[in-house]
């Protein structure tokens, strides 16, 4: 499990427009990186609309946004111009990224045991620590925490 102070684990993944994107590239900057099941859900466009909603606090923050999940690049597009999303939508097929993150695993969805993504974000600090991570958050309170810890 991945906690404050650790170094967040380097990835490269493919974004909406198929382009390579490495956390790496954005030392510097504070990275919120949130993991969400699947593009065009309910709850997933509650928390992607929270986001875009609070982008521009994220940026003057000196902060970004990357969201992943384990959809293809082209259904993020899709959903990326539907929903008028500002910040990088990267595709995690093989939830390999996921796994990194210990955010691929057993939930409960409709009254069932399931594998998959496990809603959760963490902000990362210029330096590329982790300052928070908050696992099996809900859509609603992972952009207002994540937001806390930007601006705080």
């Amino acid at each position: 499990m991945i906690s404050p102070g650790d170094i967040a684990p380097d990835f490269e993944l493919l974004n909406s427009e198929r382009e390579p994107v490495r956390l790496s590239e954005y030392r510097g900057k504070r990275v919120v990186i949130y993991f969400y099941p699947k593009a065009g859900t309910s709850s997933c466009t509650i928390q992607a609309r929270g986001f875009r909603d609070n982008f521009d606090r994220i940026e003057a923050s000196n902060g970004i946004v990357m969201a992943i999940s384990p959809d293809k690049p082209e259904a993020l597009a899709s959903w990326k111009k539907k929903e008028k999303i500002p910040f990088l939508l990267l595709s995690d097929p093989d939830h390999q990224v996921a796994e990194l993150y210990s955010v691929w695993g057993e939930k409960m969805m409709f009254g069932r045991t399931v594998i998959g993504i496990v809603r959760s974000h963490f902000v990362i600090d210029g330096e590329g620590r982790i300052e928070d991570a908050q696992v099996k958050v809900t859509a609603k309170a992972s952009v207002s925490k994540a937001l806390e810890t930007v601006e705080g």
